[in-house]
């Protein structure tokens, strides 16, 4: 898997900039704020159709412009492929494969597959459940594009369910005791059971992902760590059970277990007007000699960790998908002692396309910059370096 080309216009602070990519790795090399990390963005949104940094399209388009838009030309084993997104400061977005217009996104997603690693990844180790269950569904959506919209279904569920809790307990404090009759007790069953089905598919999956991906990154952990430490990842999903095979692999079961929980916090739910059961509630725990990293792990731990998923990510969608992800780097070198910053330029060798970003070229060895193209940027323009 290889992104030959990416257009970008009125995206973030491009106007109009063309970049043709043409070395195993591509070094941005300039200032903070001058715009390398945007195209990073970009070839994520190509990939996840999600921005690790805003949830708003209107905050991706350059100011004052109606529209953005981001093209990648990628070549894979069986094709070469042609990605579009054009975004909207009003309205919806749009995506297109080979210039044809995608109905659904799962048709857009799986095409071009990345793993983004930054600074700011040492969030998942610090930050609440929230991040943790972020990570692993944007891992999801590339080794299983259809997770996508299981998600969105079930968040959908999520958020009608929690309106109709809402106006219950709203009614309840105006002292309508009535209010929940047979009609809303219906309406909330026929909530109840979507809820179930499709919370059922999120955790199953995400058990299922972890159960490939914790032995990749335990080993890749014991390897960077000298194996003085032990690295466990422990996923707990909120309806209990949903982690071990014996009920994931169960589907009716499953759903009879998390009727169950939903039917045991009734009450607490009806008093806080919304949903205490599902995946929305999920957690990932990261423990290093059975003790929580978040609370005990130094810095260094930390990074070692992460550094551990994002090589544990590589080997896991190279594995399912049957190619080679392209990696991006956001400034992490920075981050890594001598050490770990070893680790990871001997695991990408020339295996991944990687771009980096970063505000100088000294922490790279003299070979790393004879092999790479390296590229300057300065306030939205690109160039080649001199």
């Amino acid at each position: 898997m290889f992104i030959k080309q990416l257009h970008l216009r009125q995206f973030r602070n491009y106007r109009e900039q063309e970049i043709e990519l043409n070395a195993p790795k591509t070094i941005l090399v300039g200032d903070n704020a001058q715009g390398k990390t945007n195209v990073l963005e970009a070839l994520g949104l190509l990939s996840t159709l999600k921005s690790s940094r805003v949830s708003r399209d209107r905050d991706l388009v350059r100011e004052g412009e109606p529209q953005g838009q981001i093209i990648g030309m990628v070549s894979r084993e069986y094709r070469s492929v042609k990605l579009g997104v054009v975004l909207r400061r009003s309205g919806r977005r749009t995506v297109s494969v080979d210039e044809e217009s995608c109905r659904r996104n799962v048709d857009f997603l799986g095409l071009l597959n990345v793993v983004q690693f930054s600074s700011l990844d040492l969030e998942l180790v610090r930050a609440g459940p929230e991040t943790r269950r972020n990570w692993l569904d944007g891992l999801l959506v590339q080794l299983e594009p259809i997770y996508a919209h299981i998600l969105q279904q079930y968040n959908q569920v999520l958020k009608q369910r929690n309106a109709l809790l809402k106006e219950i307990r709203n009614a309840e404090a105006r002292g309508e005791k009535s209010y929940l009759g047979p009609e809303k007790q219906a309406q909330l069953g026929l909530w109840d059971a979507q809820l179930a089905t499709l919370g059922v598919r999120v955790m199953q999956r995400r058990s299922r992902a972890l159960d490939r991906l914790v032995p990749i990154a335990e080993t890749w952990h014991a390897a960077i760590s000298g194996r003085v430490e032990s690295l466990c990842i422990h996923y707990a999903p909120n309806v209990e059970g949903m982690q071990d095979k014996a009920l994931r692999d169960h589907p009716q079961q499953a759903m009879q277990a998390f009727l169950e929980k939903l039917q045991s916090r009734a009450i607490a739910e009806s008093f806080q007007g919304t949903t205490l059961v599902g995946p929305h509630r999920d957690e990932i725990e990261f423990t290093l000699n059975e003790l929580p990293v978040k609370q005990f792990a130094s810095q260094g731990q930390q990074r070692t960790l992460v550094l551990a998923l994002k090589l544990a990510e590589l080997k896991l969608i190279e594995e399912i998908v049957g190619e080679p992800p392209i990696l991006l780097l956001d400034d992490v070198l920075a981050e890594l002692d001598p050490k770990r910053q070893n680790q990871l330029l001997e695991a990408i060798q020339d295996r991944f396309q990687t771009v980096i970003a970063t505000t100088h070229l000294g922490g790279f060895e003299h070979d790393w910059i004879n092999s790479a193209q390296i590229l300057t940027v300065k306030a939205g323009e690109i160039f080649p370096s001199p």
